[in-house]
């Protein structure tokens, strides 16, 4: 018998490294529009179909540096770039790099959005550590749910399979309760 995770025992502080799996500047392909996209390494939720089974590893890629960060930050700040995309593996099994990124981004160049892939649900990363709080009110969308390959739709926007939702996080943060992102975030 196949027993679900006891995901709220998952915590980045025990399991990340501090690497990444892959940066891509200028991608098209992670959320709207331009974007610099950061995959982090490591992930518990070992979906079926996975298209990045091998970020499923905490020591995937390369560590993390300042000297991947400043340039991160300095491809985000060319103005053709939207946002920053989170992915990976898991983004909330590796809030310290996450977050270093991400409140960094927020402060240098607040009209960039940040978008997020997630096994989680919104409701557990509700429910969640401080950590996976912190992050989430730092993301503009968050696609969440963990990847059903027996759900797999291609013909979805941003997601693999028709349980994964595209979310608008302040909403559902002030509504405390999914809010559906309607589409072109900023306008």
């Amino acid at each position: 018998m196949h027993r679900a995770p006891v995901r709220s025992s998952w915590r980045s502080e025990k399991v990340s490294q501090g690497f990444v799996a892959d940066y891509k500047p200028f991608s098209f392909v992670d959320g709207e529009g331009v974007r610099c996209s950061l995959y982090v390494s490591g992930c518990l939720f070992a979906c079926d179909g996975c298209f990045n089974e091998d970020a499923w590893s905490f020591r995937c890629g390369e560590r993390y540096t300042p000297e991947l960060e400043e340039r991160i930050l300095a491809d985000l700040a060319h103005p053709a770039v939207q946002g920053l995309s989170l992915l990976g593996g898991e983004p909330f099994l590796n809030t310290g790099t996450c977050l270093a990124v991400v409140r960094r981004l927020r402060a240098a160049l607040p009209d960039k959005d940040v978008w997020c892939w997630t096994g989680y649900t919104l409701e557990e990363l509700l429910d969640e550590s401080d950590d996976k709080r912190a992050l989430l009110a730092q993301v503009d969308v968050l696609v969440d749910g963990p990847f059903d390959l027996s759900r797999r739709d291609l013909t979805l926007a941003f997601r693999g399979s028709a349980n994964q939702r595209v979310l608008d996080v302040p909403a559902s943060l002030a509504a405390r309760a999914a809010v559906a992102w309607s589409g072109l975030y900023r306008n």
